[in-house]
């Protein structure tokens, strides 16, 4: 009798076995909630959530100038609703010279828009259209600071084709010396950057504003153009401008009044150097006062 039971429950086992091998769909039932929660977030499929939350707000810019031969000259670039107010950010160069500026919303409405400011040295303006609905804006999160390696897209309107997004990651952040005359901290980026583009909104995987796309490399020192290269002016820099040129029409900023260069090492005959901490001056205007250090200043 006991062999007999023993027996029943070999038999058991096996067949129980058996069938857990024939049902795969078994094992991936009680796998797969750990196998979704691994990759879902870390790899999405589509970013078209970020594109609907952001591209409505990007809009279509166009710069109507009237040269001599009174024949109406057309140039294209983007811009970025920020507020409800309907203010727009852009880059000084697209409506540069404009005797009319034209906004187009993604949603089929056309605004002539009016020049609140502009400010060379970070080649941002800011525009205002009179909308009597509500305006898409584009979400910003102050806490959020871009990193190398982040997911950006690009959104704008390239050679008049009409909005376009293109993808790619933050190559770099705090580049300088792009522009000779200004001071900008750009996001380099491979995400393409083409003409119309400038002026338009560089977002991240959650279509929140990372920077306004600014401008590519078109040649390099060789000849050849380079890919991939592209640069944005980060949000917090571009909203801090805006801000200034809305309250002010313009950017004021202090000036030290003088400039000056490194003190370079001096050589020794012996083969070595000696360095010097500091800088030499090299130029102040005329009408800066030169006075010895601690004396009081003439009125």
């Amino acid at each position: 009798m006991p062999g007999k039971l023993l027996r029943s429950v070999l038999i058991g086992l096996l067949v129980g076995g058996l069938l857990l091998a024939l049902m795969p769909s078994l094992r991936q039932w009680q796998l797969a909630p750990t196998t979704q929660n691994d990759t879902a977030d870390d790899s999405p499929a589509s970013y078209n959530a970020a594109v609907r939350r952001a591209a409505p707000a990007v809009v279509n810019v166009y710069n109507r100038a009237l040269n001599s031969t009174s024949h109406n000259q057309l140039t294209l670039g983007s811009g970025v609703i920020m507020d409800q107010r309907g203010y727009i950010l852009t880059n000084k160069h697209v409506i540069n010279d404009a005797d009319q500026i034209i906004v187009a919303l993604q949603d089929g409405r056309v605004f002539e828009a009016l020049l609140v400011g502009s400010d060379s040295l970070t080649d941002l303006a800011v525009l205002k259209i009179n909308a009597t609905g509500g305006l898409p804006v584009i979400p910003i999160n102050p806490k959020r600071t871009p990193h190398i390696g982040d997911v950006v897209l690009a959104i704008g309107n390239p050679y008049n084709l009409g909005q376009t997004i293109t993808q790619g990651i933050i190559s770099a952040t705090g580049r300088i010396g792009l522009n000779p005359t200004g001071r900008q901290n750009f996001l380099q980026t491979d995400a393409s950057i083409n003409h119309g583009n400038s002026g338009g909104a560089l977002v991240n995987s959650l279509g929140e504003l990372m920077g306004i796309n600014t401008l590519s490399f078109d040649k390099s020192n060789d000849g050849e153009t380079p890919e991939g290269i592209g640069f944005a002016i980060p949000f917090q820099l571009a909203t801090k401008i805006m801000d200034k040129l809305i309250r002010d029409g313009r950017v004021i900023r202090g000036y030290i009044g003088i400039s000056g260069r490194e003190i370079a090492p001096l050589h020794a005959q012996g083969g070595g150097s000696i360095r010097f901490r500091g800088s030499s001056l090299t130029m102040w205007p005329r009408t800066v006062q030169r006075r010895k250090p601690g004396s009081a200043p003439t009125t």
